[in-house]
């Protein structure tokens, strides 16, 4: 139940910090070339999970993927499309395969919530 929660917080978070590149006031769809893009720039998603386990400083999507925690950890994302919920999957596989180590802390660090 908890890898469950972590795996749909991880997800919420990428596809907030991808929602603040549009800058819109309301949350147009995210095309999967823009997904695929922030995952291959190694940089920015190991910026974003340092920021989750607190390792660094968060930037201000950082800061709104820490604030979406506690929804994500009761296991709600009534904001969620089915188009996001598949893009979340996705993320997440790719961070347990590339990022073994990373998503232990992760699930060290949320899955006991």
């Amino acid at each position: 139940m908890c890898y469950i929660k972590f795996v749909t917080f991880s997800v919420i978070l990428f596809l907030s910090v991808i929602n603040i590149f549009t800058a819109s006031t309301s949350r147009p769809p995210i095309a999967d070339d823009e997904i695929n893009k922030a995952l291959n720039d190694t940089r920015y998603l190991m910026r974003q999970i340092k920021c989750t386990l607190g390792e660094v400083r968060c930037d201000p999507v950082g800061k709104r993927l820490k604030s979406l925690a506690p929804l994500v950890l009761r296991g709600s994302c009534p904001q969620c499309t089915d188009q996001e919920m598949k893009q979340v999957q996705k993320v997440l596989a790719h961070v347990q395969q590339y990022y073994p180590k990373e998503w232990n802390k992760i699930i060290q660090t949320y899955g006991s919530g």
